[in-house]
């Protein structure tokens, strides 16, 4: 009596759910981040003496916009705190 092996098909099994779990975490991944491309569109400002972050916000701020998450914005898409020197480049956030 012959006796197949099962090694093939085990290790096709396999491979073909490990590549179905990429997949899935692959497309999971693109549908969680943020707008279409992943890019926040931003606008440069050079810090001036005298400058704050709110005083910032509410500058680039739209009439509709709430300045306390763009603050809050400002803040996280630059890694900084409240404090702020002049001379520093800051993204803000627009759209």
């Amino acid at each position: 009596m012959l006796r197949r092996s099962t090694y093939p098909s085990r290790v096709l099994v396999i491979i073909s759910t490990l590549f179905v779990a990429l997949v899935i975490l692959l497309a999971s991944a693109g549908l969680a981040s943020g707008p279409e491309d992943g890019i926040v569109p931003t606008v440069e400002y050079v810090v001036r003496p005298g400058d704050t972050v709110w005083e910032i916000a509410r500058a680039h701020a739209g009439p509709d916009d709430d300045v306390t998450s763009l603050v809050h914005e400002i803040k996280e898409h630059n890694g900084i705190g409240a404090i702020i020197q002049p001379g520093d480049l800051l993204d803000v956030p627009v759209g």
